[in-house]
């Protein structure tokens, strides 16, 4: 097939190398000129501008964007509205909110263009391992595309969601997930590293152990020894975790829905206080504390007595 790509980032350069290599032709674009020209290298067709590359497209065209969810998604498909036509599609695969994907597929449907929100997932790894893809929309146009979802992804790595929306919605909450697994491998270290046994366990080899034959191993926990192996026990990396907006999503749809997700939405919340130095409500807790029980409290540097 030919297909449109815009956005060629980590994300959306490596999709275009893998369906270059998977026989498909490919017209690229991108605000910066270097990544263009880096995959017209590669195979890919050059498109200095939307125009040129819908114009490289044989109707009924497919454009795919991996672009940062919001602004950018929204302006891009603004503009295509203009340059596409009926039986056209734009697959959407950034992390962006599964209601705007609802709003945004009403919006183009009124011009026959259909929209597929696709959930993507793998990271950096995609090129070689292939894409988790989780797509939502026009079951009749999902279909005319499995060509491309069968190349991207690794086998029975992707799958029709439902209606617009599903597909992000879906990879909304693999997101929480996400974040609930990170954190209680994370609490998990903490608790070795802060006991006596903590100075004699390799925490690299600990990973790679708990990835052969455990109940616990996953890929999360391959990046994790890989982490260990590059790094140590870490004591150059400060502890400032940011989120993408998707575990945020997660916690308000549960709040909507009333489903308790307590491990979720800790994981969210303890990402929030990474990014906190003394905070103030621990300096009232420890205030507090002194006050009711005369424990008194760790005074700062030059700080009054």
């Amino acid at each position: 097939m030919r297909i449109g790509m815009i956005g060629l980032g980590r994300m959306g350069g490596n999709m275009a190398r893998r369906l270059l290599r998977g026989g498909h032709e490919v017209v690229v674009f991108d605000v910066s000129k270097e990544n263009i020209e880096a995959l017209a290298a590669e195979g890919a067709k050059a498109a200095y501008t939307m125009e040129s590359l819908v114009e490289q497209l044989t109707p009924p065209r497919a454009v795919w964007l991996m672009l940062p969810a919001g602004k950018p998604v929204d302006d891009t498909i603004g503009t295509l509205e203009g340059l596409l036509g009926s039986g056209d599609t734009v697959i959407e695969g950034g992390n962006s909110y599964f209601k705007d994907a609802v709003e945004q597929e009403a919006m183009l449907k009124k011009s026959g263009v259909f929209l597929i929100d696709a959930g993507v997932s793998s990271g950096i790894w995609g090129l070689e391992k292939g894409y988790c893809l989780m797509l939502g929309g026009e079951k009749a146009a999902y279909e005319a595309l499995v060509p491309v979802f069968k190349t991207l992804a690794p086998e029975g790595g992707y799958m029709y969601c439902g209606p617009p929306g599903s597909g992000h919605f879906v990879k909304m909450v693999h997101n929480g997930i996400e974040y609930a697994l990170m954190a209680a491998y994370g609490e998990g270290f903490e608790i070795m590293e802060a006991s006596p046994y903590g100075q004699h366990l390799d925490y690299a080899q600990l990973s790679n152990l708990w990835n052969s034959g455990s109940i616990i191993r996953s890929w999360l926990l391959e990046f994790a020894g890989s982490a260990f192996s590059k790094y140590g026990k870490l004591e150059g990396i400060k502890g400032y975790v940011q989120d993408s907006g998707e575990g945020r999503w997660t916690v308000q749809q549960a709040v909507d829905t009333g489903v308790p997700i307590p491990l979720i939405s800790a994981a969210l919340f303890q990402r929030f206080r990474s990014r906190q130095e003394d905070s103030f409500s621990d300096k009232l807790l420890a205030a507090m504390r002194d006050e009711f029980g005369g424990h008194g409290f760790k005074k700062k540097a030059g700080g009054q007595g």
